[in-house]
């Protein structure tokens, strides 16, 4: 019987900081950080070459800073993401998985320098590539580094793991009609004000025809479904096939 191949050749997943902790008291949930990872390592070795964005929303969010220099406050936050990547990183290796973190800013006693070139040969040499620090520069969220990278290393999708199963009509908590969208287009969320993703990351992905699948994390199992093709979450930009 032929093996079954893997429905995305090369991912990028971004990771919450939230989706981190996932409800503990502490900024980490390491229970939760090694299932992440098995997850992870199940689809290496199904053949998917696996990237990952993570925010810091477990640490620090650059709004948190009121009264700071916004710039600052947005410097914070990278430096955070920094924390979440070498945290995934540990316990990665620990678990088998041959990982490198590549972070914008250059910080080369933790990390690599972010250089696409190389970020692309440790893909195709079986190895996660974890990218921290966002972009680089302030202003921009982490949300805006996935589709960036991911357009860059020329991701076949981006899967946003969120802490909502997909996009709704209405806020499902708030509103026991609200019923979910299977598919949805970049203009109608920027349109409709939906705050699934940032602005500045929808129009970049409507611009350059990066698909995204927006699916819980709850069940860290998604993410194995989602490579295969199934019908999870809801898809931006993109047809179910």
């Amino acid at each position: 019987m032929e093996e079954k191949k893997p429905h995305y050749k090369r991912i990028l997943v971004k990771l919450s900081g939230e989706a981190l902790s996932n409800g503990d008291k502490g900024i980490l949930n390491y229970d939760f950080l090694e299932e992440i990872g098995r997850v992870i390592k199940t689809c290496v070795d199904m053949g998917t070459q696996v990237s990952i964005v993570v925010g810091a929303g477990n640490i620090w969010r650059g709004r948190q800073g009121v009264n700071m220099d916004r710039a600052r406050a947005d410097h914070m936050g990278m430096l955070a993401t920094v924390i979440n990547c070498l945290a995934l990183q540990d316990t990665f290796e620990r678990i088998g998985l041959e990982t490198r973190v590549m972070t914008a800013v250059e910080m080369q006693q933790f990390a690599e320098p972010y250089i696409r070139n190389k970020a692309i040969s440790h893909l195709e040499k079986g190895k996660v590539v974890i990218f921290g620090c966002g972009i680089g520069s302030p202003f921009f969220s982490t949300d805006t580094a996935a589709v960036l990278r991911a357009a860059e290393i020329c991701a076949d999708i981006v899967l946003l793991a969120k802490n909502v199963d997909g996009v709704y009509t209405a806020d499902p908590k708030l509103d026991p009609n609200a019923k979910k969208i299977d598919s949805i287009e970049y203009i109608d969320i920027l349109r409709e004000g939906l705050r699934v993703l940032d602005f500045t990351a929808t129009s970049f992905s409507m611009e350059n025809h990066i698909p995204i699948l927006l699916f819980g994390l709850d069940n860290p199992q998604n993410i194995i479904k989602a490579v295969n093709g199934e019908k999870i979450g809801t898809i931006v930009g993109g047809t179910r096939k």
